[in-house]
């Protein structure tokens, strides 16, 4: 199939279907036009059903592979954690489905790698990543305000993204686990990709990382072995010239909140992020200004959360890909590995790994 007909349903399966399944990716397709939910399979038969009665979708399935081998449907949604992206997504790419999986891409760089090269094998079908959301509202305006040379030629970039008080109680969750997450450290990988956006890509890596706790309780209150960071500092060389400082957190105390300031031969602009409350302020100045000063992102181009229309549309051939392309989802799945390894080795890497 290289364009789906306009006029018959697009009918979508989903693999996993956890919490942000249920929140945005399900009622965002059933908001779509012409599009029919029909199929869901989640870790268990009565999870599985639940989810169906929920959301009123017909189907389900015993395993994610009858879910795969069902001819009827044209696409699938996987909502697993990383470290199934690359089996679905290639099991569903060779049965001929369009694929939209959940960031991130998956458990390293090689996982990545061959996720791209299954999909570049399958031109006609479309595969899509989640984005990235932290600074999706204004990223094509902050791209022409850069573009512009609105603060001339961009000197260094310095990045904070911390998550509230020290808090060794907090349970032990999936991201905590490298059985289920690789290399991803927190929301490391989902900011470097917002940078992607507007900034070349890193071309040498080195960090230093923490476990302050390095135990947890899970849901069950059995004691957890942490083995991700969660504490991380990274200095890296975007493009030429460019110098970047990365800091991410779950264990600082009153702490501000997430922001990025880009510092240029003739201004600065500095962007707050605040996720719980979905606000993102940008701020900017040049030279002779005497302060920071809010920039209203004009309504051309703030940009909404869309995945899901967004795939649909690249499937029927009404636009592409944007937000975010298995190519740019290898560029931050490389980072996030050079990350773990300047980590383990006390040492510099180089990207891009080929």
């Amino acid at each position: 199939m290289n364009l789906q007909n306009q006029k018959n349903p697009l009918k979508i399966g989903f693999i996993g279907a956890g919490a942000n399944t249920k929140l945005s990716h399900i009622p965002g397709f059933q908001k779509q036009k012409n599009v029919e939910t029909i199929g869901v399979v989640n870790r268990t038969k009565e999870s599985s059903q639940a989810v169906a009665t929920e959301f009123n979708i017909p189907k389900t399935y015993n395993n994610w592979q009858e879910l795969i081998d069902d001819t009827e449907i044209d696409a699938v949604c996987i909502g697993t954690w990383p470290d199934t992206h690359q089996l679905l997504v290639e099991k569903s790419l060779k049965a001929g489905k369009h694929v939209l999986t959940e960031s991130r891409m998956a458990m390293n760089a090689a996982q990545a790698y061959s996720m791209l090269q299954t999909s570049q094998r399958y031109p006609h079908l479309i595969s899509q990543i989640v984005p990235a959301s932290p600074t999706l509202y204004g990223d094509i305006f902050l791209k022409k305000l850069l573009s512009e040379n609105y603060i001339g030629d961009v000197l260094s970039v310095d990045v904070n993204v911390y998550k509230g008080l020290l808090d060794s109680s907090g349970p032990f969750m999936w991201r905590h686990n490298q059985e289920f997450s690789g290399y991803n450290i927190m929301l490391m990988g989902a900011w470097y990709e917002c940078l992607l956006r507007w900034l070349p890509p890193a071309k040498s890596v080195y960090s230093i990382t923490r476990i302050v706790n390095p135990v947890r309780q899970d849901k069950n209150n059995e004691t957890q072995v942490c083995k991700i960071p969660d504490h991380l500092e990274i200095l890296c060389e975007l493009g030429e010239s460019i110098i970047c400082h990365l800091a991410f957190s779950e264990s600082t105390v009153f702490a501000p909140l997430n922001q990025i300031w880009l510092y240029g031969t003739e201004g600065t602009l500095h962007i707050t992020i605040d996720i719980k409350n979905d606000t993102m302020v940008l701020k900017g100045a040049k030279k002779g200004d005497s302060e920071l000063k809010i920039i209203e992102i004009p309504k051309s181009f703030q940009y909404c959360w869309r995945p899901e229309e967004e795939f649909i549309g690249a499937i029927r051939g009404t636009e592409n890909v944007k937000y975010t392309t298995f190519e740019d989802g290898v560029k931050y799945m490389e980072f996030t590995e050079a990350v773990h390894l300047s980590s383990s080795k006390r040492k510099p890497i180089s990207l891009p790994f080929k």
